[in-house]
């Protein structure tokens, strides 16, 4: 017993003395519940909602400010035509748009019928619906508030869901799962494929060999970049023939959107590659840096607005929150270049610092 108590310090020891160890077992684990916590919320913050009142009355302006009022929803523009509401579902400027029909306060009380339309963009069926329970249920407690006496007003609200009409969840998760897939084969096998000629010490032999450095790094890539754009090819057809997700933009620029983010998760495993020294620790970079950020903060599963203002202003790091809007955007709404240029410059731009910070690593190693 007293050898067994021996040695059971002796993993004790081991185990406090090493850092990463202490790290994986309570580090790791408060930050999961910590993020979890704030990234997977089921309710609304702060939608972005626009108004189109063809009545212009007392009673509308007070149904819009009840609305404003609400923390789940924003007002954040008033449009004056059905066409506007398009432009600016495109443009991604709202999530939903409350359309008021004419004379709205004189039907209210010679009719004792209105109607209030909810136009959604059902590109994300989740928070379309929980947009549409939240935005009924404030003019229906807002109709219920004026139903005084024997007279009940019936205040009717038609939704209707753009761009997703049947609220069909494959057209949210095979983007998600396309760019999920992409920065995991692409960056993460990368990054460890170059990590592994390290640790077997052959990254040296080909350093020593007619190879310059960049054809070596080249060679080394380019076959997870052909298999990523064959993935990617592959999971567009099986979306669009098993799940019905329609490709409504041009297949070319679906493509070119889709290699510019293969190139940027190319280059940001090379960066792994530079700053790992084994194969667990490129993993656990990749994991923790890469797959879990990817899940969780690019507005694959949950939507970004939900989410405190810090992770927020964190997002914008993720690279995939840009590809799956411009996916979106091309896919659901057909959409052109003029809409996604921004995302599309963004990821070209990660791609050209990633890259530039590995050379700089890889000749300041070389030099050493």
């Amino acid at each position: 017993m007293k050898r067994f108590k021996a040695f059971l310090n002796k993993e004790f020891l081991h185990i406090f003395r090493d850092v990463r160890t202490m790290m994986i077992l309570f580090l790791i684990p408060v930050f999961q519940v910590l993020i979890f916590g704030y990234v997977i919320k089921n309710e609304v913050k702060d939608a972005k909602v626009a108004v189109l009142d063809f009545s212009g009355d007392v009673m509308t302006a007070a149904l819009v400010a009840k609305l404003d009022a609400a923390n789940d929803i924003k007002i954040v523009k008033t449009l004056y035509s059905y066409e506007e509401i398009e432009a600016s579902f495109k443009a991604n400027e709202i999530k939903a748009a409350i359309v008021f029909e004419n004379d709205f306060a004189k039907k209210f009380k010679t009719e004792r019928t209105v109607d209030l339309q909810i136009i959604l963009d059902a590109s994300d069926p989740n928070l379309a619906n929980l947009l549409n329970s939240y935005i009924s249920a404030i003019a229906n407690n807002y109709a219920r508030d004026k139903n005084i006496g024997a007279a009940k007003i019936n205040l009717s609200v038609e939704p209707r869901m753009l761009y997703n009409e049947n609220l069909v969840s494959a057209y949210m998760f095979v983007p998600g799962t396309m760019a999920l897939i992409l920065m995991v084969i692409t960056a993460l096998m990368s990054s460890i494929s170059i990590v592994k000629e390290k640790e077997m010490g052959t990254m040296e032999i080909l350093l020593v060999s007619p190879l310059k450095p960049i054809q070596i790094i080249f060679g080394k890539l380019a076959p997870y970049a052909i298999l990523s754009i064959i993935n990617a090819v592959s999971i567009i057809i099986i979306g669009n023939l098993v799940f019905g997700v329609p490709v409504l933009g041009s297949p070319i620029l679906l493509l070119f959107v889709s290699f510019v983010f293969i190139m940027m998760a190319l280059s940001l495993g090379l960066l792994v590659s530079n700053i790992a020294k084994s194969q667990q620790v490129a993993m656990f970079i990749s994991m923790f840096g890469l797959l879990l950020p990817t899940m969780l903060l690019s507005g694959f599963i949950f939507p970004i607005k939900n989410m405190p203002l810090a992770l927020q202003y964190a997002s914008y790091i993720i690279p995939a929150k840009y590809f799956l809007t411009a996916l979106k955007s091309i896919m659901l709404k057909g959409l052109g270049i003029s809409y996604i240029w921004k995302e599309i410059s963004v990821l070209i731009f990660m791609t050209i610092a990633f890259i530039g910070i590995s050379i700089k690593k890889f000749k300041i190693r070389l030099d050493s």
